[in-house]
């Protein structure tokens, strides 16, 4: 007899500020703890403070000032992260850093970790996702 594990989701919002990143980061960290491994939880972190830190560097916020923070995981232990924010002008992109650039690396970073990733626009603002 099979068990079959139920979708699990979380969305929270954040300030459209460096401030956001951290809490979004802590949060993800605090319900997913238990739930994946730490490998895994690592790279999730760390896809989500880079989603979110593009969101508050170069895109508008969502009315009130924030950006919203969704993540899922699937019965078939599909990892799913969704940064939502007012959306800019140019969209994301991936860029290539030069080797002394401080900046620059943040899809970069995303894409080496998820399996996949994508924007969603939808008229209101833009969507960033990536899964693991």
């Amino acid at each position: 007899m099979s068990t079959t594990i139920a979708e699990r989701a979380w969305c929270v919002v954040v300030p459209h500020h460096a401030r956001g990143a951290h809490l979004a980061r802590h949060r993800l960290a605090h319900e997913l703890d238990t739930l994946v491994t730490a490998d895994r939880l690592d790279d999730a972190v760390a896809i989500a403070a880079e989603l979110v830190g593009n969101a508050v560097r170069h895109a508008a916020p969502l009315p009130g000032d924030v950006i919203r923070v969704a993540w899922r995981l699937l019965p078939d232990d599909t990892l799913e992260i969704r940064v939502t924010d007012g959306g800019s002008p140019a969209g994301p992109e991936l860029r290539v850093a030069a080797p002394d650039a401080v900046d620059g690396r943040g899809l970069t970073i995303v894409a080496a970790l998820a399996t996949h990733w994508g924007v969603e626009r939808d008229g209101l603002g833009q969507c960033v996702w990536a899964t693991l």
